[in-house]
Formats: structure tokens, sequence, C-alpha cells
């Protein structure tokens, strides 16, 4: 494992909720990021960790290749991979994100 992945892994081991994305919670900087906070405040979480991937090209490119999944955001769930914007909408939509984070 590389530096990098081991960088990313800890963070995702660590942290119960991160999400790896454009920006902050606080100023996201893509509206894909900015929609992935949103759906993770609506649905209580209070711990969320953020990785702003612009302040490092490392985590930037090192997050796709340590999920296999090529864009960003990305959120973890008590260190497993959730998916991106998309797929937690439809997750957020269906009632299955907030069991997830809430059995976390």
């Amino acid at each position: 494992m590389s530096d990098v992945q081991k960088r990313i892994d800890d963070l995702v081991k660590t942290n119960r909720v991160v999400l790896f994305m454009k920006g902050t919670a606080q100023f996201p900087m893509c509206g894909f990021s900015g929609r992935a906070v949103q759906i993770i405040k609506a649905c209580g979480v209070s711990d969320l960790k953020t990785v702003n991937v612009l302040e490092d090209e490392e985590i930037r490119q090192g997050v796709k290749e340590y999920a296999n999944w090529p864009t960003i955001p990305q959120l973890y769930v008590n260190g497993e991979f959730v998916g991106g914007s998309d797929i937690m909408m439809e997750m957020y939509q269906a009632g299955e994100l907030q069991d997830v984070l809430k059995a976390a």
C-alpha cells in the first residue's frame, strides 16, 4: 500500500463518516460536493469528517484508486465505500442512506 493509500485508509477507518469532496462543508467548490453535504446533513449526521481533495493532489487521485471509483465526492461510512453524489441521492430518496448512517 502506497503512502497516499495508507493516509486515505487511516482517514476512512478512524472516522465514522468521511466525505472526500471538492471544497469544505461550509464552502463546497462544486455542485455535486454541495449536494452530498446537504444530503448528509439532512440525515442528521453531526460527526462528518470532510477531506478537501483540492488541497492535496495525491489524495485527489489516490481516493479514486482506493475505491476504484472515478469521481468525487466519495462517501465512506464505518470504513466502507458508500458511493458518490448520485448514489447518495438515490439511497437518501429510498430511505436507505438514513439507515446506513443510523446503523453506523
